[in-house]
């Protein structure tokens, strides 16, 4: 009877493992970056190989237009200005001023790039139909792609998810993970609950951006990996492997399940509404 006992044990410890995999996915037939193929442009839409914005047909007189990542959009009208994000605009964003990049990894002039695409009000749009080429899942239609002219307010971005020196991602207290670091560190999922996220029940995919020396200030690229829309290559749940995204967003992302994904996927910095630190750590990601 006790092993009997033992290999229905077994069995169900290996159903419940089963259960708690996250998909992965292979062999689509669709390019990974997608919207960013710009209708056929693909990579020289923003990395103009040859001159900056000149080698993109627009010239605006500035002396280091491509100089960092080989930028090959039109600059000059974001530079220098203060856009406030989120929360009535109290993320304050202060962009570049003309010549004082000096690294494309930088929060702020990772902000500056992706809104001379997606700006929409100051910037002029480039190749950009203003929606999202993909239908929005279970409701349907399309999300507007243009931030600074989305329908509501010309200019307005306080409707848009904070990025910048003040959108930091922190360990402890009520809202966070009980990781370690956070604010001006590097951030490890080593607590009870969030070790068993990160490494059981989803994952940590999202990247951030250093900002002078605070390594997790959160900008567009921390959410987005502009390289590839519908597929995310890393480790969830513990396994390396590629799985199903959408929208560019890093990480498991398929609401289409009408499962806990895209409730997971904000989970990786919003640790104080996860199934972990309310105490259910046996929740997988469906």
């Amino acid at each position: 009877m006790k092993k009997v006992m033992l290999v229905l044990l077994v069995v169900l410890a290996a159903g419940a493992l089963a259960f708690a995999a996250i998909p992965q996915v292979t062999n689509q037939t669709t390019d990974i970056l997608g919207a960013h193929t710009g209708y056929g442009r693909g990579c020289v839409m923003c990395h103009a190989p040859h001159s900056g914005s000149a080698g993109n047909g627009v010239s605006k007189g500035d002396a280091t237009s491509g100089n960092y990542a080989l930028w090959g959009q039109d600059l000059t009208p974001l530079y220098g200005h203060t856009l406030g994000f989120g929360d009535g605009g109290t993320y304050s964003v202060t962009l570049p001023a003309a010549g004082t990049i000096t690294s494309a990894h930088d929060a702020n002039t990772i902000i500056l790039f992706c809104l001379s695409c997606h700006d929409g009000n100051l910037a002029k749009v480039g190749m950009m139909k203003g929606t999202t080429v993909e239908t929005l899942p279970i409701v349907g239609g399309n999300a507007p792609t243009l931030l600074g002219n989305d329908g509501s307010t010309a200019g307005n971005y306080n409707n848009d998810h904070p990025v910048g020196a003040q959108a930091i991602v922190s360990c402890g207290g009520q809202y966070n993970w009980d990781c370690t670091g956070g604010n001006t560190s590097k951030i490890s999922m080593n607590g009870p609950a969030s070790s068993v996220f990160a490494n059981t029940n989803y994952g940590f995919a999202v990247s951030f951006g250093t900002w002078g020396s605070t390594l997790t200030a959160v900008t567009c690229t921390s959410c987005h990996d502009q390289h590839s829309q519908n597929v995310y290559s890393g480790t969830m749940g513990g396994t390396k492997g590629n799985y199903q995204t959408a929208f560019f967003l890093r990480g498991y992302y398929n609401p289409a399940t009408g499962g806990n994904n895209a409730a997971q996927f904000c989970r990786q910095c919003h640790g104080g509404e996860s199934n972990e630190m309310h105490g259910q750590l046996n929740v997988p990601t469906t």
